[in-house]
């Protein structure tokens, strides 16, 4: 494992850490978008299925149970536990835009046109467009809470260094995959406005507001 693998890895565990406090300790969900929760833990289900079929290392297998659990464990927050606080009227985007699409794909352009291949490759095309349901919520309300703008911050870092990653496995391994690095490279690119805005504002102390 080199570097960037871990540091990104370590980014998404803070985002899911910074997620799961922020709705714990306020005891509201208010501002995350249930739909974008939803995606990632349809993403982990069809990406982790190998869990039960074969073993990598601890390390891998630990990290798998971790998203899994915790993208269940946020959904249930969510729609459950603290079901009143969540913000139906703007969280609103159409995630079958995004399934839908994200599986004929899939079927498509593919390493192995086997079960597991191709949940593995949905699970690529749909992580890489998971982030626009709450993009899109954070835009339709116009702000976004420090907090939240800290959990998409980490969240975006951990791709980011995830195409670091890529770049150094072709360099380093003559190893790459170019459905990941593609699917990387848009959905790094997804955040580019946040990014910037989150430097220019959140870290001089401002609350994030999206232009009109």
């Amino acid at each position: 494992m080199n570097i960037f693998r871990l540091l990104g890895d370590l980014a998404h565990v803070l985002a899911i850490i910074i997620l799961l406090l922020k709705i714990w300790k306020t005891r509201s969900c208010a501002g995350i978008s249930g739909r974008t929760q939803l995606l990632f833990a349809l993403v982990y289900t069809a990406r982790y299925l190998d869990l039960f079929t074969s073993y990598i290392s601890a390390y891998n297998s630990v990290m798998k149970i971790l998203f899994l659990a915790s993208s269940y464990g946020t959904i249930y927050l969510m729609f459950v536990k603290f079901k009143a606080t969540y913000d139906h009227n703007h969280d609103t985007f159409r995630i079958e835009f995004l399934v839908l699409p994200c599986f004929i794909l899939a079927l498509l352009i593919n390493h192995d046109f086997t079960p597991l291949e191709l949940l593995w490759t949905f699970s690529i095309y749909l992580e890489s467009v998971a982030i626009l349901p709450q993009l899109f919520m954070v835009s339709k309300t116009g702000e976004a809470e420090s907090i939240t703008s800290h959990y998409l911050f980490a969240l975006g870092s951990y791709r980011a260094l995830y195409l670091f990653n890529w770049v150094y496995r072709y360099y380093a391994e003559n190893h790459y995959d170019w459905i990941a690095i593609i699917s990387g490279i848009v959905q790094t690119v997804l955040y580019c406005d946040f990014f910037y805005l989150y430097i220019t504002k959140v870290l001089k102390g401002k609350k994030l507001q999206l232009p009109a």
